[in-house]
């Protein structure tokens, strides 16, 4: 009597399964496969669809009430400004969950970081974030005096404000995760008093601000 011995299907991990049962887990396989890549596929076409935009900000007014130089180079002053955020996406809302702003001279920081409560900007919406500046007693290099004086000479100071925290895109009832966003905004000020801090400073024009995510 000859003995008949039936192989079983290729990438069958036991020998033992039956030709139908490897068909079986062939199918369902391929149906699971084609289900993921499906998926994967409208992930991919969502995001690049709602790929979401950084939001857009600029400097609206800007205002040194105070930059008084002590003897011992301690520094204390008071900046008053606007800063208008822009939501550019039109189907993303924006969670700023933290914010702080500063402001400082050339590579120096001139004030302690203030802090914006979080809020939330929905699609293709704009906000105004006020902030007061302030440092008190803040250590600078021996040569900020002079390159203060300098820039009073020409009639015109160049300030950098930023900003920097955490936010959360929300599309339809999903929120992302947080993500760290920098903004700088280099403002030019003018005019500028005789003396440092003998007088008010005001930005000269609107500021447009670079992001980053």
């Amino acid at each position: 009597m000859s003995q008949i011995t039936i192989q079983s299907p290729k990438h069958c991990s036991k020998r033992e399964l039956s030709i139908h049962k490897c068909k079986f887990n062939k199918r369902l396989f391929s149906t699971l496969l084609t289900f993921l890549i499906s998926i994967l596929s409208l992930i991919v076409l969502v995001w690049i669809t709602l790929h979401p935009s950084k939001p857009e900000f600029s400097l609206t007014a800007v205002n040194i009430d105070q930059l008084n130089l002590t003897a011992s180079r301690l520094l204390y002053s008071s900046i008053q400004l606007t800063l208008l955020s822009r939501n550019p996406n039109k189907k993303i809302g924006i969670y700023y969950d933290e914010m702080h702003l500063f402001a400082s001279y050339k590579g120096q920081q001139i004030t302690v970081y203030s802090y914006v409560p979080p809020f939330y900007q929905g699609h293709e919406d704009t906000n105004l974030v006020s902030a007061a500046l302030t440092g008190s007693g803040l250590p600078v290099a021996p040569s900020f005096s002079y390159e203060v004086e300098k820039d009073q000479s020409i009639g015109r100071l160049g300030l950098n404000v930023k900003a920097g925290g955490r936010l959360r895109w929300k599309v339809g009832t999903w929120v992302s995760g947080k993500y760290r966003f920098n903004v700088n905004c280099a403002a030019m000020m003018m005019p500028l008093g005789a003396s440092m801090g003998s007088s008010s400073t005001r930005l000269g024009q609107g500021t447009q601000c670079s992001t980053t995510l």
